[in-house]
């Protein structure tokens, strides 16, 4: 455990990073927020789109709603360093990473939050079921994330396509700061590949809704 600085065990029913710390009775410290820096990537190859898009939000753990810094240090056991909390939680990192790289590749008509009030053609519901920094048997963690994709019909909120999107991204060295970067790095090549394929399978229903049926 000396390899993993400043970590403290979680409880999935404890929320708050300095709650946690006064239970092993260390000193309590003010935390630090972290929010990574994204840098949205587009694809020129992605289709222009006429329709609108929603997206909304969930995760398969409670940890995952909460601010701390998820890590793992072996298998089945999760942590979270103490005196580092997220500016925002990991489901809303991911969605707001998605919307951004949406927005930036211009490739779309409209594209909002779910509670935004939009009447969107297209919903996209984000599953986050990892956001974690994993070290594995390594000396330097790296983070890694699991995110499923569910492209939705508005009209009859029939399901267009499901995708299960994984990746992992090493961190330079064990500080918080590189951890931070490198699910920095994670969301914008995960966004990328989530927002290019609700683009591509987005359009291929609306071309086959469209097509006139074949006589026979």
């Amino acid at each position: 455990m000396s390899r993993l600085p400043r970590l403290v065990a979680a409880s999935l029913a404890i929320s708050l990073l300095c709650a946690c710390s006064s239970l092993i009775g260390g000193p309590k410290e003010t935390p630090k927020l972290y929010a990574p820096v994204l840098h949205p990537q587009a694809d020129v190859a992605w289709p222009q789109v006429a329709w609108s898009l929603a997206t909304t939000r969930s995760s398969s753990m409670p940890i995952l709603e909460g601010p701390g810094i998820v890590v793992s240090p072996a298998p089945g056991e999760l942590q979270v360093y103490r005196g580092a909390l997220w500016a925002r939680s990991p489901s809303e990192l991911v969605e707001d990473s998605v919307l951004h790289t949406l927005e930036a590749s211009g490739k779309i008509a409209a594209v909002a939050r779910q509670n935004s009030g939009m009447d969107a053609d297209y919903r996209l519901l984000l599953e986050v079921r990892e956001f974690r920094a994993d070290y594995t048997g390594n000396a330097v963690p790296a983070a890694r994330l699991d995110i499923n994709a569910k492209l939705l019909y508005a009209n009859d909120l029939s399901i267009v396509g499901s995708r299960n999107f994984q990746l992992t991204q090493p961190a330079s060295d064990t500080e918080v700061a590189s951890v931070v970067s490198a699910f920095g790095q994670a969301l914008d090549r995960l966004a990328g590949q989530i927002a290019g394929w609700a683009l591509t399978t987005g359009q291929a229903h609306e071309q086959a809704a469209h097509r006139p049926a074949t006589r026979r």
